[in-house]
């Protein structure tokens, strides 16, 4: 049976790789490996996402399905020392090597939550919420982690995720703008668009 990046234990052979990747204009190594999302590069949804992030300096964001880190460790370097990024996958081998990813980067203001069959969630709320979601588990799954986001989000906070237009972008702006009372449309390109959401301050 094929793994699936969404998959708790992957079983496939492993084949670890580096490459390096400039985002929001630094260089970045990041080792991969078979049976994680997009292991040969970054993908482009993953690449636009990064460029629309909005979190700052002394910010506290979830990286939820952070895969092997690559949107974690960019919003890392935006929120600065003051600030703290928590990253978080079911894929145990994604998990393993986003953990590399940080140390291979030298990102210490960052914290890789993992090890269960089910995403763990930081000890307390956060400012920001960004993901690059796993679509092809579906919709009862991706829809239930953006519940569980809103739920996760200090009020005022805000959710950002990228999905591609053709593979239920439609469906997912509706959904948030039902959870949120808005959803808007930060970016788009190369067939993606990055939806934004802002919890309200009073929820």
């Amino acid at each position: 049976m094929t793994d699936h990046y969404y998959t708790h234990t992957p079983h496939s052979q492993h084949d670890v790789r580096e490459f390096t990747a400039v985002l929001r204009g630094r260089e970045y190594r990041f080792q991969t490996d078979a049976g994680v999302f997009s292991r040969t590069g970054i993908d482009r949804g993953t690449e636009l996402l990064i460029e629309a992030l909005l979190c700052g300096p002394g910010d506290t964001v979830l990286d939820l399905g952070c895969g092997y880190g690559p949107i974690g460790i960019a919003a890392a370097q935006l929120v600065g020392p003051t600030g703290h990024v928590y990253l978080t996958d079911v894929n145990q081998r994604a998990v393993e090597l986003a953990r590399t990813n940080l140390r291979l980067n030298g990102v210490t203001n960052a914290t890789v939550l993992g090890g269960k069959a089910e995403t763990e969630w930081p000890p307390e709320p956060v400012d920001w919420i960004i993901s690059n979601p796993p679509i092809r588990a579906g919709k009862a799954v991706v829809y239930g982690l953006m519940d569980e986001a809103y739920n996760r989000l200090l009020p005022g906070g805000g959710l950002m995720v990228v999905i591609r237009t053709k593979q239920g972008a439609a469906s997912l702006e509706k959904h948030l703008a039902g959870l949120f009372g808005q959803c808007e449309t930060t970016a788009r390109g190369s067939g993606f668009r990055v939806f934004f959401c802002r919890k309200h301050l009073h929820s």
